[in-house]
């Protein structure tokens, strides 16, 4: 029997997939709230997270593995004002808050932003 892996799919390839959570994840580092719909905030929050436990560290090994994914504008900022705020906290550092479903095809909308 074929079990379920982890994560979704958004009906992209790996590369787009990948392109699609760095691009968003960009936007929310930068904006600290974006609208998308429900299952790209879903998938971003767990992006969001591990990249904002790597941030905190406050290491080069961090910066290194930040600069992989990221700009360096965004490495920037992840890493001298973003994670400084989640010092005290364990986790959680994304909320979704749902919104109704887009006029044009019925896709549930989020706003996904930084806590």
């Amino acid at each position: 029997m074929r079990k379920l892996k982890k994560g979704r799919k958004l009906s992209r390839k790996t590369g787009q997939r990948q392109a699609l959570l760095r691009t968003l994840a960009t936007s929310l580092i930068f904006k600290e709230k974006i609208r998308t719909t429900k299952a790209k905030a879903k998938e971003l929050s767990s992006f969001m997270e591990k990249a904002v436990t790597i941030a905190k560290k406050q290491d080069l090994k961090s910066k290194r593995i930040l600069s992989e994914i990221f700009t360096d504008r965004a490495v920037a900022k992840i890493s001298k004002t973003i994670a400084p705020r989640y010092q005290q906290r364990q986790g959680g550092y994304t909320r979704i808050l749902k919104l109704g479903p887009r006029n044009s095809d019925g896709a549930e909308m989020a706003i996904i932003e930084l806590v």
